[in-house]
Formats: structure tokens, sequence, C-alpha cells
């Protein structure tokens, strides 16, 4: 199945009308109510921001993510913003991260959100951020949305961060 899938990735890179279709068959799973959104308590320039990643980007020495689970894997994986890009590792079979592995800025812009910090656009970057893996589908999504990203949202708060910016696979 991961050799299939890791195929299914290359050849929607690579054909554009194949990826339409996938995206036009796609049926999202529905939530109720509202989306929920609250504006910012700082300006951006005095704001702390993590990065949250549905790319499968994670430490050699983590875990890697299930790709054997069809359904995916609603784990995550804690970053360490200062060591990450010397030891990464990208686990993920359902998008070809063959540029992302040549520069991981594409799917978690690190340095490029350094920049901002040394043009004091930003205010600060957290020290950790977080990795999941972006195919999650059937009795997956409660685990991610009542346990996994429950625990994250936790852990940012506690890390005091302002902004969350989400970078997709």
């Amino acid at each position: 199945m991961r050799i299939i899938n890791r195929l299914i990735a290359k050849a929607i890179t690579r054909f554009p009308g194949l990826a339409k279709r996938f995206v036009e068959a796609y049926e999202p799973w529905e939530t109720e109510g509202n989306i929920p959104w609250s504006k910012p308590g700082k300006p951006l320039h005095a704001a702390k921001l993590a990065l949250v990643t549905t790319a499968g980007i994670h430490h050699r020495n983590q875990e890697p993510f299930d790709m054997r689970d069809p359904e995916g894997d609603p784990s995550y994986r804690t970053l360490d913003g200062e060591t990450l890009f010397s030891d990464f590792q990208i686990t993920h079979d359902y998008y070809d991260p063959s540029d992302a592995r040549k520069d991981p800025n594409i799917v978690l812009p690190l340095d490029r959100l350094r920049e901002f910090v040394d043009q004091r656009i930003l205010g600060s970057l957290a020290d950790t951020h977080y990795g999941f893996m972006g195919h999650i589908d059937g009795r997956h999504i409660a685990t991610l949305i009542e346990q996994s990203a429950k625990e994250v949202a936790e852990k940012l708060r506690k890390d005091e961060v302002d902004l969350v910016l989400l970078t997709p696979a």
C-alpha cells in the first residue's frame, strides 16, 4: 500500500489534471457549529508564534508516523526549532516530499520567520513547534480532535504562544 500511495503522490505532482480529480472527489468531514476564531491579543511585532505542520516532519530519533494505517496517524511530534533542520526526517506517503527534503522551509518556514523576527515584524518564535501527518480519516478524526489537537493546544497555551501558523503539506 505504501508504494501505491507514493506512486500516486508522484503522479499527482507531475500531472495537475490528475490532482484536480482527486481534489474534486474528496468529501470533507462535516463539523457542527461555527469555526472557532479569536483575534490576536497582541500586535504581530509583539507576538510569539509557533508552527504546526501536517507535512509529516519530525526529528530522526522520533518514531516515524504510521504509514501502514490507511486512515492515517493522529499522533503528533514535538519539534525543537533550533535543531530540527539538522536532523529532520519526513514520513508521509500522501504527497511527494522530495522538495521539502531539500529545503524543509517549504513545509515549515522557520528560517523565513526568523527573518521576520530579525526585522521586528514578528515578536518571537516559540522554541517548540508541532508536526502531524496530514492524512487523517475515519476513526482517527475523533482522536485527532479530542486528544492530539487538545494536547497540542494546551502545550501552546503553557508556552504562552500568541499565534499559530498551520502549514499543510
